[in-house]
């Protein structure tokens, strides 16, 4: 199996590890970070291995498993994502602009954007999963772009979002360009997720240099 058909079990348990919690047949990212489940087969993912890791009320995303309701669990949402992949040349290096790198002093202000814009799984501690870099508007945090997954020599393009007072200025592409950049210089292959139904973002992604790899189904999952 390709690293990223199963990407967020190979972070897990590699270069993530230290942000798992739970054992060889499930694990999550800990809490407080991005609410996300891996399981080594996810045709037929382990929940009660993670259940002890969880608490009742807990909402998380759950990536490529089409199974019925475990018990003790209740699916919310049921969707659709793309992963894309960067296949492309690098961004060109003029687009730092206004961007700036975000720091633990921009936590709090991330975390409020991230509430606001949904733009996927993210919690107070996602920031110290990778760099950000974000745009600002007087004092406030207009955009935002960085890092999540980490599995091998892939490295995810996470949190891309625009608050809606700032939208169509084209901050957000900006951003991914310096991430993408970043990571390449690096020797990383970035990679991303959109929501099937996203068109605008799945045209964005393809005329900046990404390639649609993989359509998976997600789903929101609540412990019961």
């Amino acid at each position: 199996m390709h690293t990223l058909d199963n990407v967020f079990w190979h972070a897990l348990t590699g270069e993530q590890a230290h942000f798992a919690a739970g054992g060889d047949r499930a694990k999550r990212y800990a809490r407080g970070f991005s609410p996300l489940l891996g399981f080594p087969d996810l045709a037929s993912p382990d929940f009660d291995a993670v259940a002890p890791h969880c608490d009742s009320g807990e909402r998380f995303y759950v990536g490529g498993w089409t199974g019925p309701a475990p018990q003790g669990w209740r699916i919310d949402i049921e969707s659709a994502m793309c992963q894309m992949v960067w296949n492309a040349p690098a961004p060109p290096a003029d687009v730092r602009g206004r961007a700036q790198r975000l720091g633990p002093e921009h936590h709090a202000a991330m975390h409020e954007l991230a509430i606001l814009t949904n733009p996927g799984p993210f919690g107070p501690r996602t920031p110290q999963l990778g760099d950000y870099w974000g745009v600002f508007e007087g004092r406030r945090l207009a955009a935002m772009t960085g890092e999540r997954a980490h599995a091998g020599e892939f490295r995810e393009v996470s949190g891309v979002c625009t608050h809606p007072d700032f939208r169509g200025r084209g901050w957000a592409r900006d951003l991914v360009a310096i991430v993408v950049r970043d990571q390449l210089a690096r020797g990383q292959v970035p990679f991303l997720h959109v929501m099937k139904a996203n068109e605008s973002a799945r045209a964005l992604y393809r005329k900046m240099g990404f390639a649609e790899r993989l359509e998976q189904p997600v789903r929101v999952v609540t412990k019961l």
